[in-house]
């Protein structure tokens, strides 16, 4: 709380999180606070950070610190988005650097400036700049039989199911596919529930709106990664196209794992 801070202070406090994923709430903001973000992340090359403010996000904006400037990655204004995700880059993974500027207040009523934060080992090499873009795991192109085989094994969530909808929203450059769901063989969270009236199984799977998803007949393997609390698109082949890798991968032995 910037509350209880020394109200003549100018001394910027600081915060270090040692977890890959998590959430800090600031309530009255005031003055400035830094927060280092120091994960074991011994093998990565490369980091990328993706934060996501709260629908009330309030009293301050984001910068990160790169070479000793200051980018914004997320001001006051744009904090009312809900669905706004912010990834950019970070050359230094064992050390990631926020800063919270406290925007200046004329009265005492309650602001809160919180967001989610999650780091996303990657491997490729990311340019320098800081680069405003949606959840790097999201991928349009279709996947190939291996990459098929690990998602399965890999995968936050692997449900057979068919698509209900397609809703795009322009705005926030995503789409969403609400899925009927037949089958639950794995899920990280509970993103994918039965209704208590229908007793139907159903759930809703995020993607990035280029990738231009349309409602399809049949039936879907649908898998992907968990971020922020909801369920981001991955590998969905039609599911008898996937029997039939599966099958012949097994009698191969080179399945790596079992489905």
């Amino acid at each position: 709380s910037g509350l209880s801070r020394e109200p003549r202070s100018r001394a910027v406090e600081q915060v270090h999180l040692r977890c890959t994923e998590g959430s800090l709430e600031w309530v009255y903001p005031a003055r400035a606070l830094r927060v280092v973000l120091e994960p074991n992340l011994a093998g990565a090359q490369h980091t990328t950070v993706c934060i996501k403010p709260a629908s009330d996000f309030q009293g301050a904006s984001i910068y990160m610190e790169c070479a000793g400037q200051l980018h914004l990655v997320v001001s006051e204004a744009e904090g009312a988005r809900p669905h706004a995700v912010s990834c950019f880059s970070a050359h230094t993974p064992q050390r990631v650097a926020l800063f919270l500027q406290a925007s200046p207040q004329r009265d005492i009523s309650r602001r809160t400036a919180s967001f989610q934060y999650e780091l996303l080992s990657n491997q490729g090499a990311a340019g320098p700049d800081v680069k405003k873009m949606a959840l790097v795991e999201a991928m349009c192109r279709p996947c190939d039989n291996v990459e098929l085989l690990m998602a399965i094994c890999s995968s936050d969530f692997v449900v057979k199911g068919s698509i209900r909808n397609v809703s795009h929203d322009s705005e926030n450059h995503m789409s969403q596919v609400d899925v009927s769901v037949q089958k639950v063989y794995r899920q990280k969270n509970r993103i994918f529930q039965q209704e208590e009236g229908s007793g139907e199984w159903r759930g809703p799977i995020r993607t990035l709106l280029q990738c231009k998803v349309k409602k399809g007949g049949g039936d879907f393997l649908f898998t992907g990664n968990e971020h922020f609390g909801e369920a981001w698109l991955g590998c969905a082949p039609r599911f008898k196209d996937f029997m039939l890798v599966y099958q012949a991968a097994r009698e191969r032995g080179a399945n790596p794992c079992e489905f």
